[in-house]
């Protein structure tokens, strides 16, 4: 008895015609349908936490903004400026702005400028 590839459970997720697939929709990931569903925008209560990290980081302490209701863009955008204000480097990625130093009062100030709601997470 031939088994067919759905019948056996597996799922597709690469195909040499067109690359990637998405899991979800089993569109090629260019013409994916689920990312079109969802807004981009993560659901949050209101409040900027900006805290002071230092874990897996050997010491070396990192400024972490989360709770920021933006677009992947112009959650880029607003790291790209306070990486500016406060004169260092980081990286924003899974909807967490990283910076590094800790740079929690500065970046406390350049968010309540913009007239966000921001509290100061941790100790």
């Amino acid at each position: 008895m031939a088994m067919n590839k759905s019948d056996s459970g597996s799922r597709l997720v690469y195909s040499t015609e067109t690359g990637r697939v998405c899991p979800g929709c089993g569109q090629p990931v260019a013409a994916c349908t689920c990312k079109s569903k969802s807004t981009g925008i993560p659901v949050t209560d209101g409040i900027v936490r900006v805290s002071l990290d230092t874990k897996g980081r050997k010491g070396k302490g990192v400024t972490v903004v989360k709770g920021v209701a933006l677009d992947a863009a112009a959650l880029a955008l607003l790291g790209k400026q306070l990486k500016s204000a406060c004169g260092s480097g980081g990286t924003t990625k899974d909807g967490v702005i990283e910076i590094q130093g800790d740079h929690r009062d500065t970046v406390i100030a350049a968010l309540q400028k913009q007239g966000m709601v921001v509290k100061r997470a941790g100790g």
